[in-house]
């Protein structure tokens, strides 16, 4: 019997308060950041959409669309109780790999800038790697959970999610030749290893070999290795491979404290290639300053906090295992793209979450989160009940004979 008004009622009191509090924070900074992804896309694609003759707000009309769509779609999922989204799981990874099928052998495959990650069909496209990264996560945590109390042997922790289920996804994506995709795909899988419990020496193979494989696919393209040489400063050639993040740098740096103002960048007239795309933190960088950088950062720190303590509240392995692939995809494809702009890594080409250009990226970026809200949600009313004093009156001692 729980004592009513004593400490432990105290605790769980705090803990539904911070429940609901991680919920709202994953809510309104998902919605926040989304809404601002779509002015920074109008901000940094307008120029060059009107140097080319179209509409000046055709990029962010579009990319405003899949916001709304994917905000309805988050606030829909909430709704939805964990372990009915969680049988999704071997229908999402099936259709993620059909379409990467798509992509990589049938003419409905597309290419873009040198990648082959596309499905065009007239006048609509669909990026499926996108959807690969969050199929990848919920089919990972769906799988350990299932086999959890078999854990201890390496053969079922690894079957089916690194093989063939990830090594599948991998490979399609390899043939597209996204090595930036495949690299958050690799970040994924490892942080679901590790939180199935996977030997540390175990790991720092399997991340020795993934480490292998994306040097192969770096030395096996002449683009790769020349971003390679730029980022190391060995060799710019005519200047082309040191041209996009020589002007992403400049117009980082040449924000300041407070930026040139929303609206007015200077680096996005053509000087900074793929501003609204990969390059969109440059642009934000030079329009709203340090400060806008920090602020911008405070967000995703936010959500990856919330996202953290949902973790840590979880009871259940399939929901610690959920939040911390989605975790590892968004934050860790965030920095990624900041080490890019900054200089710090090489031109990988990945986009930024929830800002930069992109229907596909915007719609299952908030899909995950809808995840998210769901688990986030049930624990909220989960602490909810147990805080509530039972209605029962307490049954009354017999008498003594």
């Amino acid at each position: 019997m729980r004592p009513q008004g004593g400490i432990f009622s105290g605790v769980e009191k705090a803990s539904a308060r911070l429940a609901s509090t991680d919920y709202w924070l994953v809510l309104v900074t998902s919605i926040f950041l989304s809404v601002f992804g779509v002015i920074m896309v109008q901000s940094s694609a307008s120029v060059e959409a009107i140097a080319a003759g179209r509409n000046g707000f055709t990029v962010a009309l579009s990319q405003a669309m899949f916001a709304g769509v994917g905000i309805v779609c988050m606030l829909i999922m909430q709704f939805i109780h964990p372990s009915k989204l969680k049988r999704l799981a071997w229908i999402a990874v099936g259709a993620a790999m059909a379409l990467l099928f798509l992509v990589a052998f049938t003419p409905l495959g597309h290419e873009v800038l040198g990648n082959r990650n596309w499905i065009k069909i007239g006048g609509f496209g669909l990026q499926p790697s996108e959807f690969a990264k969050l199929a990848l996560a919920v089919f990972s945590a769906f799988m350990l959970e299932k086999k959890q109390h078999l854990l201890g042997d390496m053969k079922h922790l690894m079957i089916p999610i690194l093989a063939p289920v990830g090594a599948i996804i991998l490979l399609l994506v390899v043939l597209g030749k996204d090595v930036g995709t495949a690299l958050v795909l690799i970040m994924i899988l490892a942080t679901a290893m590790f939180l199935g419990g996977l030997r540390m020496k175990w790991l720092l193979g399997l991340g020795a070999a993934g480490f292998a494989l994306l040097t192969v696919l770096v030395m096996a393209s002449a683009n790769r290795r020349g971003r390679i040489k730029a980022w190391l400063g060995i060799d710019c050639g005519s200047g082309d491979q040191c041209y996009q993040s020589n002007m992403g740098m400049h117009a980082f740096a040449s924000g300041g404290w407070f930026g040139v103002g929303p609206g007015q960048s200077r680096m996005k007239w053509s000087y900074v290639p793929e501003a609204q795309n990969d390059f969109i933190f440059s642009i934000l960088g030079e329009e709203f300053g340090f400060i806008g950088v920090i602020f911008v950062l405070a967000l995703f720190a936010i959500l990856a906090l919330a996202m953290y303590r949902i973790a840590m509240r979880a009871t259940d392995l399939y929901t610690r295992v959920l939040m911390g692939c989605l975790m590892s995809w968004i934050i860790g494809q965030t920095f990624v793209n900041l080490g890019t702009v900054s200089g710090v890594l090489p031109v990988i080409g990945v986009p930024l979450p929830f800002i930069s250009s992109g229907g596909s990226a915007m719609l299952a970026v908030m899909l995950a989160m809808g995840f998210v809200l769901s688990s986030a949600r049930q624990q909220k009313q989960d602490q909810v009940v147990s805080v509530v004093p039972s209605t029962k009156p307490a049954a009354k001692p017999k008498p003594k004979r």
